[in-house]
């Protein structure tokens, strides 16, 4: 079998169908389940078999239309259309994480909108095979199973990176329930993920499916069906046979059900017992779907190159599709005659809509690509001044230390506490932050003062993160901690390619708005190695939407906090709070006993404005720009310069993306020289997109340079600080600048 050949599996695959139930030429059933033991009445297995249809003609047209330059998706759900049965047997008030295999479950599912039309349906679904901006999920960003209606938030990869979220959402429920808040879920809702066999591989998967484990065992209601769609391939590399089902059979901690997704009435009959005791039970379900894989991978997956012709022929020979018509026509509710017009009628339906979609609009202009990067919502939301008798008594002793002079840890602690008592859907989670208040106990007796809304996660940055995007889509205001700012790297794509994609892929419809707290950077002393002392944060500068906000003073992180969680709440926004550790505790700018880098922890009511640059001084000769602990470091320096009659301006970042451009540049173009002092590496640093956006925004530009780490990790001990800007470093730097103009 040639290339071509295999390209044109979707051929064969109709004509087989055809010829079947022309011939009534069925395949052996393995599973003889009857209608009545399935409690599946007439009605809902012709509603079953019509989206079966309806998802099998919408594959076969994605190829037709590849074929043409007009569709740009080919993988398909044939083989698993049996999960039209899973959806017939949840409800609208269940969210539901899908795996991009799941056509039949979202025709079958929109059934249950009180207006559904299955012409709306198949037009919606090719709006987002050919990318057109009426495709009502994306916008034609991504073609995606989603709908804001349906309660199908929208994934892309699915590669298990969903799943982490899932579980959180499912958490959240009870939650939601016992901080008594009303939800978007309804606390008798439960949650769905679907997955692929291979998919289970993934530490991800894993991850998820031990939080759920670990939950369980503490006893935490968690209503969540994790659904593997086995078909025994990832792409070309075969699952082993039974690994799911020895892998899985006896997890602890959940339900594990197996049904034949060949059998319409087997899927629906076990999906009421899973969701039956996903529901009532509270408890996690492993419901084991074995399907085939029906034309390969995908449109472009020629699987003549991994799989011999009569093993491909074999699968086909398992088509879902006959067991469904055998199971109609042996029920006596049709005939094989009536199943063939019905087919080809939907074929006709399909493809006629089709020739109307490919004719909408695309996306064609960068801006409404990027529109919904950053959410829509602007939810400006009015709270009455925080009531002073609670304020006092939740503050109890701290009470009359509020108007001494604080750390930068101290007043981030009383941001949080003040935060907490304004705004009853803040959650501060993350390991060790409740009990022990954090490594360096930023959070320290919050737990006692608010009880379930502070807690500690298992040791899983993928799984808190996961958590913390479930918690937002019940409605909560997630505050999770990455203890260290290398850690965040072991769950990058939790931010990356979940919650900050997804605004994006669904036009702006859903939102998962947090803010991440992540004790950050270098400058510990006593304490490091590059796994705790971590200076690199390019691979978060990159990512579209995140917002990144570095306080390096008390006052100033109190304010900033205030913020970030307004624009979590107003807004929808991702935040990252980045806290340098080395200036938790520091009281002292330029000798010891001055105190100088304490602060008086501001009133509630005084935030600091999104974008907005701190400015100290008003020298001249030369403008330092900062953040973080160089922006500590450039403070010294400043006053050092001065005794050499050097006048600088020292400028505190603070937003380090998105970055406030045009006011740097109003800014910069008043001055001769520019020292950029970033403590990151000299590769990737935010330093290299300061400088291009100078020198391309400003013509004349003044002298500029900048100041870097070095690019390698940071070491254990004082040799840490050989490859870190240093204030002597600075004060060199700018005197050299001094003599060139």
């Amino acid at each position: 079998m040639n290339a071509t050949d295999d390209l044109d599996r979707a051929d064969a695959l109709d004509q087989q169908f055809l010829n079947i139930v022309a011939n009534l030429d069925f395949p052996a059933a393995d599973n003889m389940i009857s209608l009545q033991e399935a409690k599946l009445d007439k009605a809902q297995l012709l509603s079953l078999f019509e989206s079966q249809l309806v998802s099998r003609q919408l594959d076969f047209c994605s190829r037709r239309l590849k074929n043409l330059n007009q569709g740009f998706y080919t993988i398909g759900s044939s083989g698993h259309e049996g999960n039209a049965a899973l959806a017939l047997a949840l409800s609208l008030k269940d969210m539901a994480f899908l795996h991009y295999r799941s056509g039949a479950f979202m025709v079958q599912r929109a059934k249950q909108l009180a207006d559904y039309s299955l012409e709306n349906i198949i037009y919606e679904h090719l709006l987002a095979q050919v990318a057109s901006t009426e495709d009502p999920i994306s916008g034609g960003r991504h073609k995606v199973f989603g709908s804001l209606l349906l309660n199908v938030p929208p994934q892309t990869s699915t590669i298990a990176s969903h799943l982490p979220k899932a579980v959180g959402t499912s958490y959240a429920i009870h939650l939601s329930k016992e901080l008594k808040l009303s939800g978007h879920l309804s606390h008798d809702a439960i949650v769905v993920c679907s997955f692929g066999d291979a998919s289970l591989n993934h530490s991800t998967s894993q991850g998820a499916i031990n939080t759920a484990a670990w939950l369980q065992e503490q006893g935490w209601p968690l209503p969540v069906i994790f659904v593997c769609e086995d078909n025994g391939w990832g792409i070309s590399v075969p699952t082993p046979t039974d690994w799911v089902a020895n892998t899985m059979k006896h997890q602890r901690g959940f339900h594990y059900i197996a049904a034949d997704g060949l059998n319409i009435c087997d899927v629906y009959f076990k999906a009421t017992q899973a969701v039956q005791i996903a529901r009532c039970e509270k408890k996690p379900v492993f419901f084991h779907l074995k399907t085939v894989r029906l034309m390969g991978h995908a449109g472009s997956d020629v699987e003549s190159e991994y799989r011999s012709l009569s093993d491909i022929e074999k699968t086909e020979a398992q088509d879902p599709l006959l067991q469904s018509a055998r199971i109609l026509i042996e029920a006596g509710l049709m005939t094989g005659r009536e199943i063939l017009a019905w087919y080809q009628e939907i074929e006709k339906l399909v493809t006629a809509l089709s020739k109307k979609a490919v004719a909408r609009p695309k996306l064609t202009h960068s801006s409404d690509i990027m529109a919904a990067i950053v959410p829509g919502k602007k939810n400006i939301v009015k709270k009455s001044p925080l009531n002073l008798e609670d304020r006092q008594l939740i503050w109890d002793k701290a009470w009359l230390q509020r108007n001494q002079q604080r750390t930068l840890a101290q007043c981030i602690n009383w941001s949080l506490m003040d935060a907490f008592i304004e705004n009853k859907k803040l959650v501060l989670f993350g390991q060790d932050v409740a009990r022990k208040g954090g490594v360096y106990h930023v959070t320290a007796g919050l737990q006692s003062r608010f009880k379930k809304r502070v807690f500690d996660s298992l040791l899983d940055e993928q799984s808190i993160l996961g958590t913390a995007i479930g918690l937002s889509h019940q409605g909560l205001i997630p505050l999770p901690e990455i203890q260290f700012l290398a850690y965040v790297y072991n769950a990058l794509d939790q931010i990356r390619g979940e919650a900050a994609t997804l605004s994006f892929f669904s036009n702006g419809q859903f939102t998962n708005p947090m803010v991440i707290r992540i004790p950050s950077f270098a400058y510990q002393r006593g304490f490091g190695g590059h796994f705790h002392n971590d200076n690199g944060i390019a691979a978060l500068r990159e990512i579209p939407g995140l917002v990144i906000a570095c306080p390096s003073r008390g006052d100033i992180a109190a304010q900033m906090l205030r913020t970030c969680i307004r624009l979590a709440e107003e807004q929808q926004r991702v935040v990252l709070f980045l806290e340098p550790i080395a200036l938790y505790g520091m009281r002292d700018l330029h000798q010891k006993g001055d105190e100088l880098w304490l602060s008086i922890y501001p009133e509630p009511d005084q935030s600091l404005v999104f974008g907005e640059f701190g400015i100290y001084g008003e020298g001249q000769d030369l403008l330092i720009i900062s953040f973080g602990n160089g922006f500590y470091l450039s403070m010294q320096a400043q006053e050092i310069l001065k005794k050499e009659q050097i006048l600088t301006t020292v400028v505190d970042l603070q937003w380090l993306a998105p970055l406030n451009v045009s006011g740097l540049l109003t800014l910069v173009k008043q001055y001769p020289r520019v020292l950029i002092v970033d403590e990151g590496r000299h590769t990737g640093g935010i330093s290299e997109s300061l400088m291009a956006e100078i020198m391309q925004g400003l013509a004349p530009h003044p002298l500029v340079q900048r100041m870097t780490g070095c690019d390698s990790f940071i070491p254990l001990g004082e040799a840490s600080f050989a490859v870190l800007p240093s204030c002597a470093d600075i004060v060199n730097q700018a005197r050299k600048m001094l003599t060139r103009i």
